[in-house]
C-alpha cells in the first residue's frame, strides 16, 4: 500500500491510495481524495476485504497515517502484522512502487482530470484492464486475475 499525490485541471490537488496484492500483483483498488486520513484508510481496507478478505500482512511506509493509533489498532483488530519499511528505503516496497510508476505514466501523467470523480471514473477503467487484460512477465505472461485464479485451482 502507498499513496500519491496529484493535482486537477484547476490545481486542486488530491491524493490516491493505491493497494496491491504482492503475490499475484492483482491492483485490489485505488482510493481518490482530497484528504486521506487513516479513518478513510481502514474504512476502504474494510471495503477491500469484503471481496479479497482481510490479509495476514501488510507492508507500508512509516507515514502518519501507517504509524498512527487508528490504523494500528484496525489492524491489530483484524490480526494483520504491519511490516514497516525503513526511512528512504521505498525498494523494500518494490511492487507497489513499479504499480505506483506504471499508474503514473498510464493514467495521472495522461490526463487532466477537471473533477475527482472523473478521476475515479478513468482509474476504475484502467484497473480492469491492468487485472484482467495486461501479462505481466513475473507470472509467466499471464494477468494478475489469471494467475490467481490458477494458484487457486491448485
Amino acid at each position: 500500500m502507498d499513496f500519491m499525490s496529484d493535482s486537477s485541471r484547476n490545481q486542486r490537488r488530491f491524493r490516491t491510495f493505491n493497494v496491491i496484492d504482492d503475490y499475484n500483483r492483482e491492483a485490489l483498488g485505488i482510493d481518490i481524495a482530497i484528504s486521506l486520513p487513516a479513518g478513510r484508510i481502514t474504512r476502504y481496507l474494510d471495503k477491500l476485504a469484503e471481496y479479497h478478505c482481510y490479509p495476514l500482512k501488510i507492508r507500508v511506509d512509516n507515514g502518519p497515517e501507517f504509524t498512527g493509533n487508528t490504523f494500528t489498532y484496525w489492524a491489530k483488530s483484524h490480526g494483520i502484522t504491519i511490516e514497516y519499511i525503513n526511512p528512504s528505503s521505498s525498494y523494500q516496497n518494490g511492487y507497489i512502487e513499479r504499480f505506483n510508476r506504471t499508474y503514473r505514466t498510464e493514467v495521472l501523467d495522461l490526463y487532466l482530470f477537471n473533477h475527482l470523480e472523473q478521476a475515479r471514473k478513468v482509474t476504475e477503467e484502467w484497473l480492469t484492464i491492468y487485472n484482467t487484460e495486461r501479462p505481466h512477465k513475473a507470472l509467466n505472461n499471464m494477468t494478475p486475475i489469471e494467475y490467481k485464479i490458477l494458484k487457486q485451482a491448485a
